[in-house]
């Protein structure tokens, strides 16, 4: 790929967060918010604007984070990525959940960004690397030996997320327990054999720079990025609620699933493109880090937020028995995934499982609204949540008894392998 095909995608994620940052910094995005109703129309068009620059933005961090990679150690790398990576989720909701604190209205929405994208990488980001790869070699995607650290962390992050819901509390303790985790999952993933960057597309033309052009650029690719994601971050999510309460959406949804796509979209690229590549195991294993990283990361950071704002370490985030189906809901999802994904393998049909199930949960309730008397099995519209959790759970089971010794397996990811020979110092 020439050098000017390396430069177009870079300079289009330049380019689509500019009119974002117009709005921000001219004020235009802070009238229009301040009074929405007569600006009904262009309350949409600061939330699509604003949305668009973190799209933009994500794209640029994820470049930048792959460069970085060949200039710090092995370790510090996986810490500095796994933070930078989440950036545009972590501007959402360290936005919605310091208004929270301030303003009890918020409270409710303070969990809608992180239960989204995490449902979506599971049913939907998995089903696509797998089905493309299907399509393409028709045979199942497997993940490396070493992923079982990620797997292991990933599941006790979900098991202690479960107790969070069972205490029916989000509190600062629990952040530091989340943190905890994701600490010891960096000591040991950081002792792993390094190996050579493996950075495709604009990444690459940075790797191609002499050393200290190349880290300048990728500073700089870091500070630029981290400031728009940093500026637009409040545009976009009261961009978001104001649209739902103007046009009487679902603020929840919005933010839940809508927030997700902006700042999911270049790692679902990445991924999809790992795929079309027949290397749909790194695709699936990088997925997997984000759901670690979010589940530990991110969840650990909204009730230290919380708390910050409120101005009290005593009370926990407000949260009432639909917040906590949503956490709960996704952690199901999660654990049902993690106990496919323990055998290293992943098939078409189990990611079909995934898909329909993720479907499921997604349209039944909106459909439940329009038609209650549709509904299956006779539920309520807010049974469906409950019982969609209640059937990832059921299914893991099933999953676990058919083969508990690859579960029991991921006990491996608290050691460190030494099988990869070391390719670079």
């Amino acid at each position: 790929m020439s050098i000017r095909k390396y430069l177009i995608p870079i300079a289009l994620a330049v380019g689509v967060t500019l009119p974002g940052v117009y709005l921000r910094l001219s004020g235009t995005a802070q009238a229009i918010l301040t009074d929405p109703t007569p600006h009904r129309a262009l309350v949409a068009l600061v939330a699509v604007c604003s949305g668009i620059a973190v799209l933009g933005a994500s794209f640029l961090l994820l470049w930048a984070c792959d460069a970085a990679q060949e200039d710090i150690s092995q370790t510090l790398a996986l810490a500095i990525v796994a933070l930078i990576a989440v950036l545009p989720e972590y501007a959402v909701d360290i936005y919605i959940t310091w208004q929270a604190g301030q303003h009890p209205a918020y409270a409710p929405l303070a969990i809608a960004n992180m239960t989204g994208a995490n449902r979506l990488i599971i049913g939907a980001a998995w089903a696509v690397v797998v089905g493309i790869y299907w399509l393409k070699t028709r045979r199942a995607v497997h993940i490396e030996r070493d992923r079982r650290t990620e797997l292991l962390f990933l599941g006790l992050a979900t098991a202690y997320a479960i107790i969070v819901v069972l205490k029916n509390s989000l509190t600062w303790y629990d952040g530091v327990v989340f943190f905890a985790l994701y600490l010891l999952y960096i000591r040991i993933a950081g002792r792993r054999p390094v190996e050579e960057s493996d950075a495709e597309g604009p990444a690459e033309l940075l790797l191609r720079l002499p050393t200290s052009l190349r880290r300048i650029a990728t500073v700089g690719l870091f500070l630029f990025s981290a400031l728009i994601i940093l500026l637009n971050a409040q545009p976009f999510s009261e961009g978001l609620i104001t649209t739902g309460t103007l046009y009487h959406i679902n603020k929840f949804l919005l933010v839940q699933w809508l927030a997700p796509l902006a700042s999911e979209a270049p790692e679902f690229t990445v991924a999809i493109m790992f795929a079309l590549r027949k290397r749909a195991g790194m695709a699936l294993g990088s997925l997997l880090s984000s759901n670690l990283n979010q589940w530990t990361l991110l969840v650990g950071m909204i009730p230290w937020v919380y708390a910050l704002s409120h101005h009290s370490w005593r009370q926990p985030i407000p949260m009432n028995a639909g917040q906590m189906h949503e956490i709960l809901l996704t952690a199901a999802q999660s654990l049902l995934g993690i106990v496919m994904l323990s055998a290293l393998r992943l098939s078409i049909g189990q990611v079909l499982l995934l898909f329909t199930l993720f479907l499921g949960q997604l349209i039944l309730p909106e459909f439940g609204r329009l038609h209650p008397q549709w509904l299956p099995f006779g539920l309520r519209v807010e049974q469906i949540h409950p019982f969609f959790s209640y059937s990832y759970f059921i299914l893991a089971l099933a999953f676990f008894l058919d083969r508990p010794r690859h579960l029991l397996s991921l006990r491996h990811g608290a050691r460190v392998s030494l099988s990869i020979p070391k390719l670079r110092k």
